[in-house]
């Protein structure tokens, strides 16, 4: 199946980033969410970026106009009913999504295909919400969306060959690498991310170095680019200790224990940069 016209449910910083790409690669896009304010938000953040690779010269300005032409946004789910692709990028709530997922499926044409964009759920158990899926797939997109080189895609049992070989396909016309990993807890780049997040922040937590000298230790001596407590307020500290309440669930093994100093800054409030404060101030 060619897939020309692409649906994202979610306008915020998921969905609009991935509607972003989508647009600038040649796809017709409709992104769906559920108030006008969300959507106006979400186009708005489009528009400063593609604003800003016009500022850098990576992106004529008549490129950026006819990207934009091409994202029609909108709170109703029925304007969905034509799309090839859906990728729903709404919040990682297991339950919101199994309830989206029912939703769109019964408006969708047959052939369409149902992506969602998860970093830890089932993707076994969210395709069984649909009556299609064989045609159901992870997509892991990565945050910043127009700027990460890297997409997993996530089969789950049910998936077939020709869907993947679709979103592969589409996968590569809007510039992203893919690798493949099998339904499982965190899948392939969570399963080891996430558990290293989690040791910084009980190496942290026992005292063994500052949070600065952490993250300096892992830029500088294993050539991360970011330091594992910086990303974890980058990715928000309340998702962090989501991802590893489920993999401790979902594995049954003591290793994947959330570090009691993850669980207590969540429940003081300090949630990474969303709140200004996490392992470090950005007030």
């Amino acid at each position: 199946m060619e897939i020309r016209t692409v649906g994202v449910i979610g306008a915020g910083t998921m969905g609009n980033g991935i509607a972003q790409v989508c647009a600038v690669a040649g796809y017709d896009v409709v992104m769906v969410d559920l108030s006008a304010e969300a959507v106006d938000r979400g186009v708005k953040t489009i528009t400063t970026s593609l604003d800003r690779l016009v500022k850098k010269e990576k992106l004529a300005a008549s490129e950026r106009d006819t990207a934009l032409a091409r994202v029609r946004a909108t709170t109703q789910q029925a304007d969905l009913a034509r799309v090839d692709l859906v990728i729903e990028a709404a919040t990682e709530n297991e339950g919101l999504k199994l309830k989206i997922l029912a939703e769109i499926d019964a408006l969708l044409k047959p052939e369409a295909i149902i992506a969602t964009n998860t970093s830890s759920l089932s993707i076994t158990k969210l395709a069984a919400a649909t009556k299609r899926p064989e045609r159901f797939i992870g997509t892991h997109f990565f945050n910043p969306v127009p700027v990460m080189a890297m997409l997993e895609l996530i089969r789950g049992l049910q998936t077939t060959d020709d869907t993947l070989a679709a979103v592969e396909a589409f996968a590569a016309r809007i510039g992203k690498t893919t690798i493949v990993a099998k339904n499982s807890p965190g899948f392939a780049v969570n399963r080891i991310l996430c558990p290293m997040i989690n040791e910084a922040v009980f190496a942290l937590q026992e005292g063994l170095a500052s949070a600065a000298d952490i993250d300096e230790g892992m830029k500088l001596g294993c050539n991360h680019p970011i330091g594992p407590l910086a990303l974890a307020d980058l990715i928000g500290l309340d998702t962090m200790l989501a991802v590893m309440e489920m993999f401790y669930a979902g594995f049954n093994d003591p290793k994947y224990r959330p570090a009691p100093l993850l669980r207590e800054m969540v429940d003081a409030g300090f949630l990474g940069r969303k709140s200004g404060r996490g392992f470090f101030d950005y007030r």
